[in-house]
């Protein structure tokens, strides 16, 4: 058992411990929605960088060209796989075991 508590078994049988997403930055994602299409459950969504300029009062962290970025939803969605990692461009995503 991991540390985590949470393994899994590849089909090989090897261990294998999930890495669940902890965030997402937004002030480096272009909003392509490679993450949003390639993940099996509903964690992300898109968001325009204005609404979360309302949200967060350091406006210097984002761009204000109104543009959509994606966002975490349901973090408790997330089942460890990290393709959102794997196809993100950017390297948006931050992940670790539960």
């Amino acid at each position: 058992m991991s540390a985590s508590g949470i393994v899994g078994k590849t089909r090989g049988g090897s261990d294998w411990v999930p890495q669940f997403v902890q965030s997402l930055d937004a002030t480096t994602c272009i909003g392509c929605g490679r993450c949003f299409k390639v993940c099996p459950r509903n964690v992300f969504e898109l968001a325009s960088r204005e609404d979360l300029l309302e949200e967060d009062d350091d406006e210097d962290e984002f761009d204000t060209d109104n543009s959509m970025v994606m966002v975490i939803r349901d973090a408790m969605d997330c089942i460890g796989c990290q393709a959102c990692s794997k196809v993100c461009p950017k390297d948006c995503h931050t992940h670790a075991a539960a």
